[in-house]
């Protein structure tokens, strides 16, 4: 397959054909007119008890930053572009453009690897809603929205298909893990077939595409000040059908969603069923995004009552029984079992004995985390590295976790970071556990993969959790470790080991969203600004006064 020749996204040949749409032209909707927006109080400078539908809820404002500003209350760089690059920059560039999968002569995503040596592509010449965040950020710092429009729009457009896994049918709301492009080159025609999780391994449904689709929509009009398309009626109509699925009532007792294991980026079986960060943290995120874009109509209304109180009850639950330090560890170790009525302290009836060795060893005394998992008689004291960087980005985390959490990065940089950063989570899980809990994966082995793997593409994350609580140096550090080894080993999707040494067993190379975050990261760094469109301010109103939970036998 021939690399492109131009550098412009117009101009760059597609790696794969896109697929077709009969009933569907996707510049209809991109021929908008775009607004002129005046510049008030964003919503992320407000608080929930602002948007009472009694006080005015019709006159919110939504919060866009037109004239493509994406911070808050940040000027645009002026030095844009202006510092020297490094080297990798222009290679990285190149290699995110090769990527690039067009639709009708429009690019609309990238695929997941651009990996030849390869033998088989399984499903790595896909574009995965999950793994097309970082290049769009990418594309979005750079000032080239109309691939991220593009995407949107196509893959809004897939949320309405009919979605069936044997004769089960899928909630509407469902997004696609990834959709793949095939083009006949007799009949000109492109076609899409979409994975829904039917395809994919395990065959469970792709949980947080409908969070990342949300909060991407968010990105674009930060960064763009274009409102047109989030209001459009699909947009509002898809922001709506995501969060019916998320917010409908059950026999749930949490505000947090109960998942099935691999239905996120773990998509293989690694013990995080139940109530996983990731998945929380994301959940939040996304419905603080869909307060600021949806529409006061009737409907919408309602939706923003509903995701108010939600909010409340999610940001208490996960700050007052998700995050550990070394105090609450303290407490938990101490805790009282069998408690019964309402005052009962350990709620979930967690046993100490269960608690592992390694996280006494593991918790420094100033630092701290959201732990993977709380459910009854279970916490998974495993630390995973995306939900507690979208805790930041996203305010679930005080402005005090958010800096603990960095704490823990600079106390225990050897274990979390090593060689490459990130690791996904860590401890890793090894011997019988690993049988028990993994089903004997053997790409899940301990130091590897899901199993405590270094990924690249996590760079992105930590640089911007690391900029919002002042702590610069920290994303410095991590992406000149980066830099010492990414390209030199050709852009791998993993690494292995303990310390993040070896290029993972079965990691693929030419890793597209190794090579987008390492491109965010950087850009992030040299223009802090583009951190507003993927962050969110803190509310002060979700900031509850929170006693540790302890259980005291004197």
């Amino acid at each position: 397959m021939d690399a492109p020749k131009e550098s412009g996204l117009r101009n760059v040949s597609s790696v794969c054909s896109i697929p077709e749409m009969d009933d569907f032209d996707l510049t209809k909707l991109l021929d908008r007119p775009r607004l002129t927006i005046k510049r008030e109080r964003s919503f992320d400078e407000r608080s929930l008890s602002e948007m009472s539908l009694s006080r005015g809820l019709e006159n919110l404002d939504l919060g866009y930053s037109p004239g493509g500003r994406s911070g808050l209350d940040t000027p645009a760089s002026s030095t844009r572009n202006s510092f020297e690059p490094h080297p990798m920059v222009a290679e990285a560039w190149e290699s995110l453009r090769r990527s690039l999968v067009h639709f009708r002569g429009q690019p609309v995503g990238t695929i997941a690897a651009y990996d030849h040596a390869s033998e088989e592509v399984l499903n790595y010449d896909q574009v995965f809603v999950r793994d097309f965040v970082p290049s769009a950020l990418a594309f979005l710092m750079n000032g080239e929205p109309d691939i991220v429009k593009n995407f949107l729009l196509k893959t809004l457009q897939l949320q309405g298909w009919e979605k069936r896994i044997d004769r089960f049918k899928l909630g509407e709301g469902a997004m696609p893990a990834s959709f793949k492009v095939l083009h006949d080159p007799e009949r000109k025609t492109d076609t899409i077939v979409a994975d829904f999780g039917e395809s994919a391994i395990g065959r469970v449904a792709p949980v947080d595409s409908g969070f990342w689709w949300i909060i991407l929509l968010r990105a674009y009009t930060k960064s763009t000040g274009d409102l047109t398309l989030a209001e459009t009626p699909d947009c509002q109509k898809g922001m709506r059908l995501i969060l019916t699925l998320c917010l409908s009532e059950g026999f749930d007792t949490f505000p947090t969603l109960l998942c099935a294991d691999g239905c996120s980026m773990i998509d293989r079986r690694m013990g995080i069923y139940g109530y996983p960060i990731e998945i929380q943290a994301l959940f939040f995120m996304a419905l603080r995004c869909s307060l600021a874009m949806l529409k006061l109509d009737a409907e919408g209304k309602e939706f923003v009552e509903r995701i108010m109180k939600r909010l409340h009850a999610l940001s208490f639950h996960m700050r007052s029984y998700f995050w550990i330090d070394f105090q609450q560890l303290n407490d938990i170790y101490r805790y009282k079992t069998e408690e019964y009525s309402h005052t009962a302290v350990n709620k979930f009836n967690v046993i100490p004995d269960s608690i592992p060795d390694w996280v006494f060893d593991f918790m420094p005394t100033r630092g701290g985390y959201f732990i993977g998992n709380v459910s009854p008689a279970r916490m998974d004291f495993r630390w995973f590295a995306l939900g507690n960087c979208v805790a930041i980005l996203s305010s679930l985390a005080t402005p005090e976790q958010a800096s603990a959490i960095m704490d823990l990065f600079e106390a225990r940089w050897e274990e979390l970071v090593g060689e490459m950063p990130i690791k996904i989570c860590y401890p890793a899980i090894e011997s019988h556990e690993w049988r028990i809990v993994t089903g004997c994966d053997p790409k899940n082995t301990r130091w590897s993969y899901h199993n405590g793997g270094s990924w690249p593409v996590l760079l992105w994350l930590l640089t911007a959790a690391c900029i919002k609580t002042g702590r610069p140096q920290i994303a410095r550090r991590a992406i000149e470790l980066a830099e010492s080894r990414l390209l030199k080993d050709g852009w791998p999707e993993y690494y292995d080991g303990k310390l993040g040494r070896y290029v993972g067993k079965q990691a693929r190379k030419h890793q597209t969203w190794s090579i987008a975050g390492y491109l965010v990261a950087k850009m992030m760094l040299e223009d802090p600004s583009h951190l507003g469109m993927i962050s969110l301010e803190e509310d002060r109103q979700l900031k509850p006064i929170i006693k540790r939970s302890s259980s005291w036998t004197c």
